[in-house]
């Protein structure tokens, strides 16, 4: 069964990796111009999977979503929507007649569409003032299970409890109220119980592992079905032979299947190194639609019978990478300082000599629960070029430092009040494992990363002097100016365990502000104007820190963004920064000025995105 799925992408692979003359390194643009897939939804039936393609607009300036269709043999495979709008969520009716979704077509909110699969005008069916942010077809349509917060400010995460609305009369009923965080509910087969996401009145939610958990439909007690599963369980369905999740096991991820009763849990997808995400079944249960990428293919959609796990390949999105020259990726693991085993994804140039000493840049994940799988052409390659790196002679190194996802509860709790000093020494030992097997030339290391994987390389530029240039992305300088200003406090609470009044000695300990005297690495700071999530005084304070200590330091304020940078042509500034710093230190090329805005050569940025100054 394994190996089917590993033919099928090796035919894939075969014709998108054929030796072409026209391949060539991507640019920057060519990295933005790359559209992906996700969200595939297989109908009732199992006769149709519908899928979101995400794709670059530079045209309006805006990443854009549609939905396509392909049936299940992959014989008919088209785009379905169209517009400058996305379109998001499809979700099948239950008779398999109808495809909602959820697009901003009218007006600026999110609401929700109708449109037959078989095509013509989708018709909308909600006017919310406030906009939708997700939506379910109901079982028989008398009751709704949903989950509410106390309000809607994320600081109230951790008061979500479950209720049910009654249509007929409007009541609503309170039916599960526990400590920490309860969501996403959905109904058994029957309707008598509603099962869930939930915290089981776990403090530290934000780190431990989640529970699917059951209730009566009327209240009562909660009881947890995968409390010996260590790791975090994604509800995918609740059949009547089991209910279905999805899950990460370390780099790769997988659908089970939970015993309601017993809570004996089965794995059904293979091989064990699969990565695949977007499980949905038919409601019999017995075909099931997903997608899957691997190191030398895209992300594509796949069927396969429940029982007989024996994909089939629908879609051919990998042939976007037969003109590029991409690197080789592999996951590779160490020890820590303290004897903790951590893995990460090496990126190695395609004409990789062990002979020889390479230049190596280290991309640092955020989360701190996110982590970097072995998959061609990351997300974070639309911040950080990656395969242009490679190309150039750099080896890439993505470290799932203690905290990240897939490793188990024990594992994401390693950085609980060692925050920083635990992370920077698993970046460190990576390091150190690879210019002990001869691989790098250890006065040409760099590191960079965003919002967590900014902090920690803000840590890093405070409290080592081991790297030739880092870039700080959205990074906490100082957690006490973190903690009064971010829109999650509760985070800092439950990785520090108290406040910075009352511990003092721990925000210093985990700061890298306290580290500064001792910096002296050339540092690019990036940072959106309007980031609630890391308030850009984080930004200001590292800046002078390191201004006052004489530390080379440039800082580029993204105008207009939060905390993500969302839109291609800021997207494509993040990346020419990048590109320009560790290229000036690591390779020696000319620094260009910062505000101008040609840099770099041809590229140009929007003027959004511009720099909002040097400071050299």
């Amino acid at each position: 069964m394994s190996q089917r799925l590993v033919v099928l992408l090796s035919l894939i692979l075969s014709s998108a990796f054929a030796q072409n003359n026209t391949r060539h390194v991507p640019s920057i643009d060519d990295l933005l111009m790359v559209k992906s897939i996700g969200g595939a939804q297989i109908s009732p039936e199992g006769d149709w999977i519908a899928y979101t393609i995400n794709e670059s607009d530079f045209k309006q300036d805006a990443f854009v979503t549609q939905i396509g269709l392909v049936n299940a043999n992959g014989s008919e495979n088209f785009q379905l929507t169209r517009g400058e709008k996305s379109s998001t969520n499809p979700r099948w009716s239950p008779d398999g007649k109808w495809l909602a979704f959820l697009s901003t077509r009218v007006g600026d909110k999110n609401q929700v569409f109708v449109i037959r699969p078989n095509g013509g005008e989708a018709a909308q069916l909600t006017k919310c003032e406030n906009g939708v942010n997700n939506f379910n077809w109901s079982p028989d349509g008398t009751k709704i299970a949903f989950s509410a917060t106390r309000n809607p400010d994320l600081i109230q995460s951790g008061t979500a409890d479950i209720y049910v609305l009654t249509l007929a009369d409007s009541a609503i009923k309170k039916i599960v109220a526990q400590a920490g965080p309860d969501n996403n509910p959905d109904w058994s087969p029957d309707g008598t119980q509603i099962i869930f996401s939930s915290a089981m009145g776990n403090p530290k939610y934000y780190s431990s592992n989640t529970r699917l958990a059951i209730v009566d439909a009327n209240g009562g007690a909660p009881r947890s079905i995968t409390a010996n599963f260590d790791e975090q369980p994604g509800l995918v369905q609740w059949n009547v032979d089991g209910v279905y999740f999805t899950a990460l096991q370390k780099t790769a991820s997988h659908l089970f299947r939970v015993d309601p009763a017993s809570g004996k849990v089965t794995r059904i997808s293979a091989p064990d190194h699969l990565m695949a995400g977007a499980f949905s079944l038919t409601r019999d249960g017995k075909r099931l639609a997903f997608t899957a990428s691997t190191a030398t293919a895209l992300n594509e959609v796949f069927v396969t019978d429940a029982q007989n796990f024996s994909p089939r390949v629908l879609t051919n999105m990998t042939e976007q990478a037969q003109k590029f020259m991409l690197g080789s990726r592999e996951v590779i693991a160490w020890k820590s300082k303290d004897g903790a085993m951590i893995e990460g994804v090496l990126i190695k140039p395609a004409d990789f000599d062990p002979a020889k000493k390479y230049p190596l840049l280290c991309i640092i994940h955020g989360g701190p629960t996110g982590i970097d799988r072995p998959i061609l052409l990351a997300p974070d390659a639309r911040y950080y070029p990656s395969d242009i790196w490679a190309n150039r002679g750099a080896l890439i190194l993505k470290v799932n430092y203690r905290g990240s996802a897939g490793y188990g509860e024990k594992f994401r709790q390693l950085n609980l009040r060692n925050l920083g000093v635990g992370d920077a020494w698993d970046v460190l030992s990576g390091v150190d494992y690879l210019i002990g097997k001869g691989w790098v030339d250890p006065a040409k290391v760099g590191c960079m990363g965003w919002s967590q994987g900014g902090y920690i390389s803000a840590f890093l530029t405070a409290s080592t002097t081991r790297f030739a240039a880092i870039s700080v992305g959205a990074g906490i300088s100082n957690w006490a100016t973190y903690y009064y200003n971010t829109d999650i406090t509760p985070f800092t609470i439950q990785y520090l365990d108290d406040d910075p009044l009352d511990d003092p000695a721990i925000y210093q300990k985990t700061s890298p502000m306290t580290y500064l005297k001792q910096a002296a690495t050339p540092t690019l700071i990036q940072h959106g104007e309007n980031d609630k999530r890391v308030p850009i005084a984080n930004a200001y304070e590292l800046r002078q820190g390191l201004e006052d200590r004489g530390v080379k330091a440039e800082m580029v304020v993204y105008k207009g963004f939060g905390h993500g940078i969302n839109k291609p042509k800021a997207m494509r500034a993040v990346m020419q920064h990048n590109l320009a710093w560790f290229n000036h230190f690591i390779w020696g090329d000319t620094l260009p000025d910062f505000t101008n805005p040609d840099l770099p050569k041809k590229e140009k940025p929007e003027k959004k995105a511009e720099a909002s100054g040097t400071l050299d």
